[in-house]
């Protein structure tokens, strides 16, 4: 048998990464971080247990980088849903949508993220979080923005500060009054991105019903597939239209 080429093994590895980090995100979800071992998502991900070393540093950095990735996945899905626009407020009223709809859909994940952040290992940059950068930086250029370099982190701490009031044990702000004083900063009408109550195009609810995990519905906490590449890597894709400078 002859030897597989660099380019097979090069596919093979990308397709073991995905599925750690698809396998992160789902272990995370289900059982919190403290109680989730590299064992456990190495075992989810039908990996061996040393492969997940191979490829991350530890736990924390790859629940990181598999949070980043769903972050970021989730909000280039609502930037270029149908129908597409390039208008400011409507990207930065989907923007502010996604970001609030992780909290709200995936409670246990995103406070697990949130409370990691503000350990001792704290912020770990990542090819994850810096294409998570780009998007919300082009967000804030396509809103109007002239000083990008001051806005960006400014939204980005608004953001990380009304996931946090969302998810807050004990005192927990509702995430339609979060978003009411986010599109008022934004000076955004009510009617942008994905009210409360509407269905998005595509099937993904932003419905006021909640289920006992703080959810809307199984389906769309559970289902992250999308968001990881497990399946053959596509050809080549177009250059970024509009590329940011890397802001870890």
């Amino acid at each position: 048998m002859s030897p597989r080429s660099p380019s097979v093994n090069e596919e093979l590895r990308r397709r073991s990464k995905e599925r750690l980090l698809q396998a992160a995100v789902e272990v995370v979800s289900e059982r919190g971080y403290e109680a989730t071992t590299l064992g456990d998502i190495a075992d989810r991900a039908g990996s061996a247990r040393g492969l997940v070393s191979y490829y991350f540093p530890g736990k924390r950095h790859l629940v990181q980088s598999a949070v980043h990735r769903l972050m970021h996945r989730t909000l280039e899905e609502a930037l270029e849903r149908e129908p597409r626009t390039d208008d400011g407020q409507e990207r930065m009223a989907r923007a502010i949508d996604a970001i609030l709809g992780l909290a709200r859909d995936r409670p246990v994940l995103m406070r697990q993220h949130m409370a990691g952040l503000l350990q001792a290992e704290g912020f770990l940059p990542c090819p994850e979080q810096r294409r998570l950068a780009e998007l919300l930086s082009d967000t804030v250029a396509r809103y109007g923005s002239s000083e990008v370099d001051s806005d960006y982190p400014m939204l980005r701490a608004l953001l990380m500060g009304a996931v946090f009031s969302a998810l807050l044990p004990g005192a927990p702000m509702p995430v339609e009054a979060l978003r009411a004083e986010l599109f008022k900063h934004y000076r955004l009408d009510w009617e942008l991105g994905v009210p409360p109550g509407t269905e998005v195009p595509g099937g993904t609810g932003a419905s006021n019903r909640t289920d006992a995990a703080g959810g809307t519905g199984a389906s769309n906490r559970t289902d992250v597939s999308r968001f990881f590449a497990t399946e053959p890597a596509p050809g080549p894709s177009a250059p970024p239209r509009r590329p940011a400078p890397d802001r870890s």
